[in-house]
């Protein structure tokens, strides 16, 4: 592999180098993805807010899919975790599925409530972690990321003013 090919997969799968905090890099690795949430919503209509969101998502899994058998290869290990853009993808779905709320509230809280359903992992997000290869990587995420909404939807209706709402 050519070094520039192999720079640029390095680029993107440590999300700019945040992947190589010395603490908590799948914590900072997420950080694009509120970058690209924030984009979205601040600079684009409201109507086109849910189609980019998922237009996002899908193109973060895709380069989740496709680089992973090369990150697995280029550190030598079983879902890296300086391979971040599974985190990104992450943040993605939980703002997909969850927007209520004034803008920083709803930031803090899904980033927060995501990170935390993904490092505690609640089956079945850790045996989905078990599958081989791109598939593992990406799939406990999203499955955290399914806790994370709902648990957001919960917080929301059970403590709006919490959440900013309303």
């Amino acid at each position: 592999m050519n070094r520039l090919k192999e720079c640029c997969f390095v680029v993107i799968g440590t999300s700019f180098g945040l992947g190589y905090a010395p603490v908590a890099p799948g914590t900072f690795g997420a950080l694009p993805g509120v970058a690209m949430f924030l984009a979205i919503v601040l600079w684009t209509p409201a109507v086109w807010h849910t189609w980019l969101l998922l237009a996002a998502l899908v193109v973060v899994c895709a380069a989740t899919l496709a680089l992973s058998p090369w990150a697995e290869r280029y550190w030598k290990k079983k879902d890296p975790g300086t391979f971040v853009t599974d985190e990104v993808a992450g943040f993605l779905a939980t703002v997909l599925l969850f927007r209520r709320g004034e803008l920083l509230f709803l930031t803090l809280w899904a980033f927060v409530v995501t990170r935390a359903f993904d490092i505690v992992k609640i089956p079945p997000a850790r045996q989905l972690e078990r599958i081989r290869g791109g598939w593992g990587i990406l799939l406990d995420d999203l499955a955290a990321s399914l806790y994370a909404a709902g648990f957001l939807h919960a917080l929301a209706a059970c403590l709006p003013q919490v959440m900013g709402i309303r």
